[in-house]
Order: structure tokens, then sequence, then C-alpha cells
């Protein structure tokens, strides 16, 4: 039986703290218990885990598609997010105090119907849409979270054209958009404090 959506959350970012304190070989003790064997932790789940430390992005690693279980994945993108986002440089021990988590759960794709570039602004969801890009090789997501930053949608879909390694300005036959919307949990939704006590 998967927990009600607040208690969900709690237990994934828990599980991402306790991903990186292992990672980092620091002793923690999770503030609520983990049922590793839980049903819906073991089906297939996709999920970002961003860390922000002082307010600023310090890592972001996810998975678009759900393929492994969902403690797995989880516990794989909070390891990626502390310690290999090219973007930073690895996340230190003395950092790990300040270090917020946030965990998103996606849900599927959903393919975007599009004619043109104009077509495309159109249909994006400000607030709501988590956006891949596609294009050939080139391929890029932001998370609905970054409409805080960039709510144009004609800003949002240069940036996510530029992430992908291609002009702010580029638009060709064949781009292919894809849509998702996330439930997501931060640490300091629970708890002022969320140290490794």
């Amino acid at each position: 039986m998967t927990p009600e959506k607040n208690e969900q959350g709690e237990i994934l970012l828990q599980i991402a703290r306790t991903a990186i304190c292992r990672a980092l070989h620091v002793p923690y003790s999770p503030s609520v218990a983990v049922d590793e064997n839980a049903l819906w932790l073991s089906q297939p789940g996709a999920s970002f885990v961003t860390l922000t430390y002082c307010g600023e992005l310090r890592g972001c690693i996810g998975s678009l598609l759900a393929c492994d279980p969902l403690i797995e994945d989880v516990n794989s993108n909070a390891i990626s997010a502390a310690l290999r986002d090219t973007r930073f440089l690895p996340l230190t021990v003395d950092e790990l105090d300040e270090v917020c988590v946030e965990v998103s759960l996606l849900s599927e794709l959903q393919p975007l119907s599009i004619v043109d570039e104009a077509d495309a602004l159109t249909k994006l969801r400000p607030g709501i849409d988590g956006i891949v890009f596609e294009y050939g090789s080139h391929r890029s997501t932001f998370l609905p979270q970054v409409w805080e930053s960039l709510p144009q949608p004609q800003q949002f879909l240069a940036k996510l054209k530029a992430k992908a390694g291609l002009a702010e300005d580029f638009w060709a036959d064949g781009i292919k958009l894809f849509r998702y919307t996330v439930s997501k949990w931060h640490e300091t939704d629970f708890s002022e404090e969320y140290t490794n006590g």
C-alpha cells in the first residue's frame, strides 16, 4: 500500500539523504522508518534529486523513464546529484548540514503534438509541465520547478534548446517535445532543521 503523499515524500527524502551520507561515509539516523521492502518502493519509478546550498543549485540528476525500482532510482540519483553532476565539484562533508534535498517523482512522459514553434509555445503549461526536448542526438529537460526562474514559455523553451546544445532560436522539423508532471517534496517542508544528527 502506498502511504499518504506527505509520508511518501518524507520517506523518499530520507532515502535520498541516507544515500548521500553513506556515500560520504557520514553516520545518519533517519527521522522516519523506511521499509525498504515496501511494495510501492520496489515498483519502477522515475525521480529527480535536486540539491541546493544557501539557496543556490548544488546538483540535480534524475531519470525520465521508470525503469528501476523507485528506491534504487532515488538512491542512485541522490548519489549522482551529490557527487557526479559535472556542473559542480563533488559535495563535501562540510556542506552536508547546509544542503537541502528535494525529491521529484515524475509522471509518465506524454508526447506533445506540435506543428511549429508557435504551436509548441501555446501548449506549454507554465508552472505545471516539465518538458523534454529532443532533436536528433540533442536532448534536455527542465523540471516544472524551472518555471519559477523562467516564467515565460518562449524563454523556457529557448533555454531548454540551449541546454540541449542548440541555439536559442533554433527550430526544425523533427523536434519532439514531451510533457510530464511531478510530485515534489523539499526537506524544509517537513523540518526547519534537517541535519545529520
